[in-house]
């Protein structure tokens, strides 16, 4: 007899079996097997509402803004936006301790949890009310998943997709309130590598 995925963690439910967390905190920076970036989803494509990892509960939580959820009051993420695991960043924003290196993932809307396998492709640099933020632009490394097929390299995103970059440009600097956010400037993929092994803990 053949059980689905949920029939059988249901079946295990019943039996008193829980089933396994994972910490996303602890996974490789690149794929054991690959050698490939990982990027973790935390906010999925397509969504309003923000949330992060907690590595002390191991689960997602709502980002809250004086006692309320967090919710960007504009155009949905145009991306999965993440983190990039095994690497730290400075502290600042809300997070004291500071926090993984964020990672926007340019593919179809993805579960909060997903780990994917990504190619960066460059680098965004933001100033947020003083403080500088890097965020890593990604494409899936498995074609299938891409959907900017011409588009793994910085070089080609720009020439191939410019309106792509500008919807960025666009989002970024219109997702908190007015005069918020700045863009700093934009790296290539060569760069983003180096930040990234910067940051490796």
């Amino acid at each position: 007899m053949r059980f689905s995925r949920v029939a059988f963690a249901l079946w295990l439910g019943g039996l008193g079996v829980a089933g396994c967390q994972t910490d996303y905190a602890q996974l490789p920076t690149f794929s054991a097997e690959r050698r490939l970036l990982q990027a973790v989803v935390e906010i999925p494509a397509g969504t309003t509402h923000e949330q992060v990892y907690d590595p002390a509960t191991k689960a997602f939580r709502r980002i809250q803004r004086a006692g309320q959820d967090r919710q960007v009051e504009f155009l949905p993420y145009p991306g999965n936006f993440g983190f990039v695991p095994g690497t730290h960043t400075a502290p600042g924003r809300g997070f004291p301790t500071g926090r993984p290196l964020g990672v926007l993932v340019l593919a179809e809307s993805q579960p909060a949890g997903t780990t994917l396998e990504v190619l960066p492709i460059g680098m965004l640099l933001l100033d947020v009310v003083g403080s500088l933020e890097a965020i890593v632009l990604a494409v899936p490394a498995r074609p299938s998943q891409q959907i900017l097929p011409e588009a793994t390299t910085w070089g080609e995103f720009t020439r191939n997709y410019p309106a792509a970059k500008e919807i960025l440009r666009q989002w970024f600097q219109h997702r908190g309130n007015p005069g918020e956010v700045r863009i700093v400037g934009w790296k290539d993929e060569k760069y983003a590598l180096q930040q990234i092994r910067a940051a490796m803990q």
